[in-house]
């Protein structure tokens, strides 16, 4: 009996999880130069909002799953794990070592105290959700950095 060529690859090839479709969104977005504004108005969200679900940290609906898919020309597979409920939390280590988002994981050492004590004291006893939590990222000058980018 003879196999094809497709038939025999598919049959060795491992299945696709969803930390290979970051990887290959995030390969496809760095060789197309596409931002994440563009991005995001092809999905219908904010550029915060889809850079998280790109990321593997959001869930997709089929409608966003399949803009994503058609942008980066993804596989079928890869635009129906987009829309699995992820995984979530994703580093690499309990500490981040990468230096931007140390200065994030700093700032919960440092205020993360006084964020409890304001919201306690404002909303009594409870959590904050990031279930529903909004995010805009803006760049602000300040005299002591500020850094327009060519």
């Amino acid at each position: 009996m003879k196999r094809e060529p497709e038939a025999a690859l598919a049959g060795i090839m491992k299945a696709m999880k969803r930390e290979d479709v970051t990887d290959l969104i995030v390969f496809r977005k760095m060789k197309t130069g596409i931002k994440w504004p563009e991005i995001a108005k092809a999905v219908g969200q904010s550029k915060e909002w889809t850079a998280a679900a790109c990321l593997g940290q959001m869930q997709m609906s089929a409608k966003q799953a399949q803009a994503v898919g058609k942008l980066f020309d993804l596989p079928d597979e890869a635009v129906l794990l987009l829309q699995q409920v992820p995984y979530k939390g994703s580093l690499p280590t309990a500490v981040p070592t990468d230096p931007l988002i140390y200065r994030f994981y700093e700032l919960v050492n440092v205020y993360g105290s006084t964020f409890k004590a304001l919201i306690h004291e404002e909303f009594g006893d409870g959590i904050m959700s990031a279930i529903d939590f909004d995010l805009d990222l803006t760049r602000l000058p300040h005299e002591k950095g500020d850094r327009s980018r060519s």
